[in-house]
């Protein structure tokens, strides 16, 4: 585990990672355990970042520094309520801008096998992010590094495991 600091009254939490890793599904029952409110950072696209993905090209960073400034200000408004919200979070310098929004974020880095990832990914058939993206995602990933507040977990088992093990490390 990194740099964590004071605990928040009520927690705020990124689950972060590339997309197949259960950041949905984990977030959600984070959120739900921790009896805060829940958000997918999908939401917060503007619709010509969606297509953009749709269409297999990947964002550039001007297409995310307004969609990462939007899920800060989320952050932002739940300070004294908690929050949980599940984002890419690739790259350092998007962690920051999260981080920088307010007080106390810890990031739930979600992380795996890169075959069992494009494996879920291969059979997701709801999400507008194609398979074709994994690479670029996974070779734009900036593990955590010192001085962010944060935890690994593995991805391999079931999302009960690894919720569990998500609350148990944020218990320490």
């Amino acid at each position: 585990m990194t740099e964590r600091g004071d605990e928040p009254a009520h927690p705020l939490v990124v689950v972060m990672g590339v997309s197949g890793v259960g950041k949905t599904t984990i977030g959600e029952a984070v959120a739900s355990r921790l009896n805060v409110e829940y958000a997918d950072a999908d939401a917060f696209h503007p619709q010509v970042n969606i297509d953009k993905m749709s269409n297999g090209s990947p964002l550039t960073d001007e297409d995310r520094w307004p969609w990462l400034h939007a899920i800060g200000s989320w952050l932002n408004e739940r300070q004294a309520t908690g929050g949980v919200v599940s984002c890419s979070a690739l790259r350092r310098a998007y962690r920051d801008v999260l981080a920088g929004s307010a007080a106390g974020v810890t990031f739930l880095h979600l992380d795996g096998d890169p075959e069992m990832i494009r494996e879920r990914m291969a059979r997701r058939s709801d999400h507008f992010m194609p398979t074709s993206l994994i690479d670029s995602q996974i070779e734009t990933l900036e593990p955590l590094q010192d001085g962010e507040r944060g935890i690994v977990v593995d991805v391999f088992g079931s999302p009960e495991g690894i919720v569990e093990t998500c609350l148990s490390e944020f218990s320490r």
